[in-house]
């Protein structure tokens, strides 16, 4: 996990975009479920990686004026990372879950596993 650019803890939950990957693989779905988890917890608001890849300019616009955003990948490849990169945002909290040792494979999705990757994820905002 790291914090890209000139990230700050503490600001208000509602100011922060939540992107995770979702991709096929159990650490890509696990990924995906805790960001739903922590906007259901009120922690921030999950909001669309692919507006933000398709390089949409509202998307592009709202996230670069957020307060706070956080990138959960599932694996090591992070595209979620690389696509707020690539458009251009750069001051974001990074998390890959291979970091929380959920194995690409060999991770099964479990309120367990969810929870520590919320717990994790409510650290960094």
């Amino acid at each position: 996990m790291s914090c890209q650019g000139n990230c700050s803890k503490g600001n208000s939950p509602a100011q922060t975009l939540v992107f995770s990957c979702s991709g096929a693989a159990d650490v890509g779905e696990l990924a995906d479920r805790a960001a739903r988890e922590l906007s259901r917890r009120g922690f921030g608001k999950m909001f669309c990686l692919a507006g933000v890849g398709g390089q949409l300019p509202s998307f592009i616009e709202m996230t670069g004026k957020a307060q706070n955003v956080l990138a959960i990948d599932g694996c090591p490849v992070s595209c979620a990372r690389v696509i707020l990169e690539n458009s251009g945002i750069k001051d974001f909290i990074h998390l890959e879950l291979s970091t929380l040792k959920h194995v690409k494979g060999a991770t099964a999705i479990t309120p367990e596993s969810i929870n520590d990757v919320c717990a994790e994820c409510s650290k960094l905002i």
